[in-house]
């Protein structure tokens, strides 16, 4: 990770992962939103930048016609909404209704005739500054939109059949703001086992007089179930809660 994924951080760095478990399912929620980390949204933003910028500076400009997985959005539209979505969280426009559908159709269209460097320098300017304005929220609601923009990488990477989407190095920051936005969204408690990772990992809320959902699969695939990604080709276990109950982006 480089030194600046820290910038102005220098008390904050280090990385208490809430996803392990080990802290009882009674306690652990309200213990871990006092304890939430206000800048691991701005290391996860500046790692992704460090990853995600040299692949999309490389890409033939031909690739950005190619759709994801958000219903109706080529990369270039998705890339052109979270350009979008940092730099009004950098400017503090953040009116009403701003991550709406209709407000973010209309920030697409805006940028329809960029060409592309000018979006792809917005990002990444995004990417930068967008982290300590998130920090600096007490509330901690902009928190899932690091998170947000973290998947929108992947869809990108999947539309242009590069690998790591849904997981790669940025992914052990990903997994502990997922632990945190599965809570603020009220999704139920999941245990899950994560192949190749140590230990388990602890989701959602628990809810009284009903047990832990558990879940067995890769990281990418729980990433893909909590985001409402396509499950093609994925092999998993799920036993108590179903796919639809675990959505945070609704």
């Amino acid at each position: 990770m480089p030194s600046d994924c820290i910038d102005g951080a220098a008390d904050h760095h280090v990385l208490v992962d809430p996803v392990v478990t080990g802290v009882s399912d009674d306690d652990e929620g309200g213990a871990r939103d006092r304890d939430r980390d206000p800048w691991l949204p701005d290391r996860l933003l500046k790692t992704e930048r460090d990853l995600l910028m040299p692949l999309l500076r490389r890409t033939p400009e031909g690739a950005y016609a190619n759709r994801t997985a958000c219903p109706g959005w080529t990369a270039r539209q998705v890339l052109a909404h979270c350009a979008a979505a940092l730099v009004r969280i950098v400017e503090d426009r953040l009116e009403e209704g701003v991550f709406l559908p209709d407000a973010n159709a209309s920030d697409v269209a805006e940028r329809e005739d960029w060409p592309l460097g000018r979006i792809l320098d917005e990002l990444e300017r995004g990417m930068t500054e967008a982290g300590p304005v998130i920090a600096e929220r007490e509330d901690g609601r902009l928190d899932a939109v690091a998170l947000g923009e973290w998947v929108h990488a992947g869809d990108v990477r999947e539309a242009f059949g590069a690998p790591g989407a849904y997981c790669g190095d940025a992914l052990d920051l990903a997994l502990p703001l997922l632990s945190v936005t599965s809570r603020k969204r009220e999704t139920p408690r999941l245990v899950g086992v994560l192949a190749g990772r140590p230990g388990e990992v602890a989701l959602g809320n628990s809810i009284e007089g009903r047990a832990p959902a558990r879940f067995n699969g890769d990281a990418a695939t729980l990433i893909r179930i909590y985001s409402g990604r396509p499950l093609v080709r994925t092999r998993y276990e799920l036993t108590g809660a179903t796919e639809q109950e675990l959505l945070i982006y609704r």
